[in-house]
């Protein structure tokens, strides 16, 4: 039986999403991968556990999270009946629709049959009766956003989820939702984009502040630029790493000159007491500009591992300035969609 940490508030952060009067752990558990059919579910457990146990309340999905598709939902619905019902009230549950889910017209974007339909699956899956935020996981090009929008309302007129979010949408597309959404009385919680020290495309679209200026919070995935920002690569490609066999990184990305700049941000890491990865990580939250850094995980461990970053999450002027200068060549100001 599943006891949890007594003192799991004790060491965690939070901090205001938004406009709102929710308060986001700065680091939420992201279930995108390690969490499907193909994984160990002993493993997805535990993690999930350690997460919680470590003030972790935000726990993310999607409905076609796995592989295979929507088997991350269905093992965390598992995991929730098993042992974390009794702690539903102290978690934030998101989960998101908008990629290819399930065959025909219907399964993917943004149209309101295809929103409806996904949230009562996903509930399903998850054995749950709502969940905290559900979010438009892309923005869609031939769907009107005030359909796509109106859906999102509804859902959380209907019960189904608490507060809504999009996903993926540039500072244009987020002040258009934010305003539909307003008029529909279910405001915009918060935006999830990528965003890392190479991967800056939401500074040069001005996104931060556009998230501010509407009352919106924003969280971010792939901090760690699938495992470039990490000890992973100091010494080249190894054989077994994710860039040998994930669609997600290139191995062509990984030049020489990369490998040695990441040297060198592993030598200003060390001097400020961190790894590579964890000052990637802090450099996503400083002067709180992010609401909430969302981490993947393979093994428990490494959820202890990146919390300790919470510490040290300032930097000097002359450490960002070593970071931007080391990167420059490599930082990309262009959406990955």
């Amino acid at each position: 039986m599943y006891k949890p940490n007594d003192k799991r508030y004790d060491s965690m952060k939070y901090l205001r999403c938004g406009n709102s009067g929710i308060l986001l752990p700065r680091i939420s558990l992201g279930l995108w991968h390690n969490f499907g059919s193909v994984d160990r579910f002993e493993n997805t457990a535990n993690m999930i556990h350690t997460a919680f146990d470590a003030g972790i309340t935000h726990f993310d999905l999607a409905n076609n999270y796995g592989p295979v598709r929507g088997s991350a939902e269905e093992n965390f619905g598992l995991v929730m009946e098993k042992d974390m019902r009794p702690f539903r009230d102290e978690m934030l549950i998101s989960t998101k629709a908008g990629y290819e889910m399930w065959e025909g017209p219907y399964g993917n974007f943004g149209s309101r049959k295809y929103l409806i339909s996904s949230i009562d699956q996903s509930l399903k899956r998850m054995k749950l009766d709502y969940v905290d935020i559900f979010y438009h996981h892309r923005p869609d090009p031939d769907t009107p956003l005030e359909e796509t929008m109106e859906a999102l309302s509804d859902i959380v007129r209907s019960g189904k989820a608490l507060y809504v979010g999009i996903s993926n949408y540039n500072s244009e597309q987020t002040r258009r939702a934010a305003e539909i959404l307003k008029a529909n009385h279910t405001p915009l919680l918060l935006n999830q984009v990528s965003y890392s020290m190479i991967n800056r495309w939401t500074e040069n679209d001005g996104l931060q502040e556009t998230c501010r200026e509407v009352g919106a919070g924003m969280i971010c995935f792939s901090p760690l630029a699938q495992g470039i920002l990490t000890d992973r690569y100091l010494n080249g490609v190894p054989e077994d790493s994710r860039a040998k066999r994930s669609i997600f990184l290139d191995e062509e990305w990984l030049v020489p000159e990369l490998i040695d700049k990441l040297n060198k941000l592993n030598d200003l890491a060390c001097e400020r007491g961190q790894t590579l990865a964890e000052m990637a990580l802090a450099w996503i939250l400083r002067k709180d500009k992010v609401t909430s850094v969302l981490i993947g995980a393979s093994r428990p461990q490494q959820i202890l591992t990146n919390i300790k970053f919470l510490d040290k999450l300032d930097f000097s002027d002359d450490e960002l300035e070593s970071i931007d200068k080391l990167l420059e060549p490599f930082i990309s100001l262009t959406p990955p969609m």
